[in-house]
Parts: C-alpha cells; sequence; structure tokens
C-alpha cells in the first residue's frame, strides 16, 4: 500500500512542478491559435478548456491504461513508482509538446510536422508506421469493448453470433463520429463519458483504499520486482505491456485533433499535460485492484480484458461494477472514434485531399474502413489473431511515440532550448522498442542479451541522428517559422 501511494504522491507533485517547468520551456504566448485563425466549423472549432480536457482524456484514454497496467502488476510493486515517474518526465511531456508544436504550426497532424522538422525521408517512413498504428488502433478499439458487452453487459459468449452485432454497432458509431464536425458528437457527448470514466475510477480508487490493504503485495516470490509468472523481463516488456499512463505514441494523434479546438496557448499545460497524468492515474488505479484481486485468488493467467469486470465487481459490487464496466467500454469506444478521425485527417494531408466538404470525407473514410475491417475479420477468426494484433499494436505504439520524441527534440535544439528532456526519454524508448523486437518472437528471437546490446546500439545511434539532424534542417527550417 505504501508504494502505492509513494507513487500517487510523485504523480501529482511531480506532475504539477514538472508541468511548470516544461511549460516554461516551451514559452506559451498570447497569439491566435488554428482554433481562432483557421476555423472551419469542421476540424478547427473553438471549444472551451474545460471541454477540450476531458475530450483530450477520453481521446487517449482506451483500454491501454486498464489492461496494460493490468498485466504489468505481474511483474511486481515497482509498477507503482515506474508508472508516476515516467508518466511525468516522459508520458506528459511527450503530450505537452505535440500539442504545443501543432498548435504552432497550424494544427498539423504529426506527419506533416515531421516532414517539416525531420524532412521528407523521415517522413515517409513515419507515414507508414501511424498509419498501420492507426488501423491497429481502430481495429483494437472494436474488438475490446464489443467482447465487454456481449461478455459483462449481455452475459453471452464473445465467440457466437452476438458478438458481430457489438463490433457492427461500434463501426456504425465510427463512421458517424467520423464523419460529422468534431463539435456535433465528440465535443457535445464526450464530457458525459469523461464523467463516467473519472467517476469509476474514483470508485475503484476508494474501494482499494477502504478494502484493499491487506492484499495490496507483492504477486510472487520477491520485493520491488516479482518473478512474472510467465517468465517475461521486466525491462523491455513491461514498457511495451503498460503504455498508456506512461507513454503512448498515440497520444501525439490525438493532441493534434485538440490542437486544433484550443483558444490559447496558455490552456496547453492544463489540456495537454495534465489529461496524461489523470490517464496515470488511472493506470495506478487498475493496477492495484489487479494486485488484490489476483492476491485474492484469481488465476495470474485470467485474460486481462475478464480481470476488467472482476475488479469492477470487487469493488464496487454488481451495480456500481456495471457503472465501471461501463466506463471502461467508453475508454476504447472514444479513442477508437478519433483514431480513425486522425487517420483520415493524416492520409488527406498526405494526398492534398480537402475535407471541407462531407463528399470528401465519405469517401475517404469508407477507404479508410476496408482494411479495419478486413484485420478485425482476421483477428476474431484465428484462436491467437487477437495476440498477434496486441502485440503488434504495443509495439508499434512505442515506436511511433520514439518518432514523436525525436521531433519533440530537433524542435528544442532548433530552437536553442534544453532538448535533453526529450532526448534522454527518447534514448530509453529507442532501447525499449529495439531490444524487444530484437528479442520478440514477432521479431528477430536474438537471446535477451543480445537483444540489450542491440538496444544500447540503436539508443546511441537515436542520439547521434537526431542531433545531427537537427543541426542540418535548424537554417532551412527557421527561415520559415511563424
Amino acid at each position: 500500500m505504501s508504494l502505492f501511494i509513494i507513487g500517487l504522491v510523485i504523480l501529482a507533485v511531480g506532475g504539477f512542478f514538472y508541468g511548470r517547468f516544461v511549460e516554461k520551456i516551451f514559452g506559451p504566448d498570447d497569439r491566435n491559435t488554428p482554433a481562432t485563425r483557421m476555423a472551419d466549423g469542421v476540424d478547427y472549432v473553438e471549444m472551451s478548456k474545460g471541454k477540450n480536457s476531458l475530450i483530450e482524456l477520453l481521446n487517449i484514454a482506451g483500454t491501454g491504461p486498464i489492461l496494460g497496467p493490468i498485466q504489468g502488476i505481474l511483474f511486481g510493486p515497482i509498477a507503482f513508482l515506474t508508472i508516476p515517474i515516467v508518466c511525468v518526465i516522459a508520458g506528459a511531456v511527450h503530450d505537452y509538446f505535440i500539442g504545443m508544436i501543432s498548435i504552432r504550426n497550424n494544427g498539423y497532424q504529426v506527419p506533416r510536422l515531421i516532414d517539416r522538422y525531420m524532412g521528407k525521408k523521415v517522413n515517409r517512413v513515419y507515414i507508414v508506421v501511424i498509419c498501420i498504428l492507426m488501423l491497429l488502433t481502430g481495429v483494437v478499439f472494436i474488438y475490446t469493448p464489443g467482447d465487454l458487452i456481449v461478455n459483462d453487459l449481455l452475459g453471452m459468449d464473445v465467440n457466437g453470433s452476438a458478438i458481430w452485432f457489438a463490433y457492427a454497432g461500434i463501426l456504425g458509431y465510427y463512421i458517424i463520429a467520423t464523419l460529422f464536425p468534431i463539435d456535433k458528437i465528440i465535443g457535445k457527448v464526450y464530457p458525459i463519458f469523461g464523467a463516467i470514466l473519472i467517476l469509476s475510477a474514483i470508485g475503484i480508487f476508494f474501494g482499494v483504499i477502504t478494502t484493499g490493504g491487506a492484499d495490496m503485495h507483492t504477486l510472487t516470490e520477491g520485493a520491488l520486482i516479482a518473478k512474472h509468472p510467465m517468465g517475461q523481463r521486466f525491462i523491455p516488456i513491461f514498457f511495451i505491456t503498460v503504455a498508456c499512463g506512461i507513454l503512448s505514441g498515440f497520444h501525439g494523434s490525438q493532441a493534434t485533433l485538440i490542437s486544433r479546438t484550443t483558444k490559447s496557448e496558455f490552456e496547453g499545460r492544463g489540456i495537454f499535460y495534465n489529461s496524461m497524468l489523470i490517464e496515470g492515474f488511472i493506470a495506478m488505479v487498475w493496477a492495484a485492484g489487479a494486485m488484490i484481486v489476483f492476491n485474492r485468488g484469481a488465476a495470474l493467467d485470467t485474460n486481462a480484458t475478464l480481470m476488467v469486470g472482476n475488479i469492477s465487481r470487487e469493488f464496487m459490487g454488481k451495480i456500481g461494477g456495471l457503472f465501471a464496466v461501463a466506463g471502461v467500454i467508453v475508454l476504447p469506444i472514444t479513442s477508437g472514434d478519433t483514431a480513425f478521425r486522425s487517420l483520415r485527417l493524416m492520409v488527406a494531408e498526405q494526398i492534398n485531399f480537402d475535407q471541407s466538404t462531407a463528399k470528401n470525407r465519405v469517401i475517404l473514410s469508407l477507404i479508410l474502413f476496408i482494411p479495419a475491417v478486413l484485420i478485425l475479420f482476421f483477428a476474431k477468426s484465428n484462436a491467437e489473431g487477437f495476440q498477434v494484433l496486441w502485440r503488434y499494436f504495443g509495439f508499434t505504439n512505442q515506436l511511433v511515440a520514439v518518432f514523436a520524441l525525436a521531433l519533440i527534440t530537433v524542435y528544442l535544439r532548433m530552437h536553442k532550448k534544453p532538448y535533453i528532456i526529450t532526448l534522454i526519454p527518447g534514448m530509453f524508448y529507442a532501447f525499449i522498442v529495439s531490444s524487444y523486437i530484437a528479442s520478440a518472437d514477432i521479431g528477430l528471437r536474438l537471446p535477451m542479451n543480445i537483444a540489450y546490446v542491440v538496444g544500447v546500439i540503436v539508443a546511441i545511434l537515436f542520439a547521434v541522428g537526431v542531433l545531427k539532424l537537427a543541426d542540418k534542417r535548424a537554417s532551412e527550417v527557421m527561415k520559415t517559422e511563424q
């Protein structure tokens, strides 16, 4: 229990002071934002700070800060320190700078920002990776809420015909939400969903505090780091498994959406940085709940999706548990629709396809939904389909984060600001993703010791390459800075 409390203090106090430090480095001012300067009634729309904050939270908080920590707590209480520390110095910093750099660049999506600051060659690689991630995110966020609806709300078999009706309903909503102006659906209903999300997390938090203390201890033999039941290494697996709540590349695509609806740069810390801190809190709560339920007898190999219902009912009863599950269902759905919206805008920017007319939005959206449906069919029709999907999703998500941290580092170095605050996290995650793919079953399957060496080499190359690129492009980019 003590480590859990310490972690929450780190998250709140550390986030408050480090967030102000990060804001000072960026230097927001009173210039007109894209929401005002480029208002189009579709994607560029002024919205209040409170509404933007709730939408940003819902956009970034998919099932990641729930399913990830449920699995991550199997590594032991170390999760209660790792989640808040990395969230404060890496995840929230990533989200803040991507959102603010986008505001300074007409609300551009990350691919266009990378094109501007890092060049067309880097962007060609990035656009392929991010489009894959958006498709995988959209599919994952159809699959997981669909299964929760059928299993926990309807009490039916997730392998029966009912699941396809659930998937179709979610996909139908995504199509509608992707096509309509951002303030017509997302801006109106998301604050309500945000309240459900926050209340369910608070409910489980109080359940953990009031009834779970005696069962909040390491799951297996060991102290800070437990022996993982499947023999997995804390590094790098933990940082791939627990992305949302710590650092997630997907968040960059969502911050750039809200950059188009933010009225003032001074609202940025509250919208981007603090929303990530709240997601870190959600991750901490579900990790604690999972630890307690595991210690009370749940099998350590219980499916993470099933654990959601177990944890909810354990601390909130049948009625409250249904409410909490509803909150968890909301999370992926509200991230999935914006994932598809981001994908549409990214592709449109790359091919210069005007999105101001409904006809063009319909055409591009339908084209993008075709591969998504095919991936979903593969994942559900194969025994190991979803596991393969989730592993690639986790790896791709963190690879995208490495690109984003490189972008921020380049931006800060060009503007002669302390770029070290993102260079070090970037090096660390370059090490994580490269050592993971070098050792993983979906990668090269090298021995872990060799994979670590690969990771160190890639991290060094990352640092050298990013700094050289910043210096090479500085003069060209700074000539056109606003």
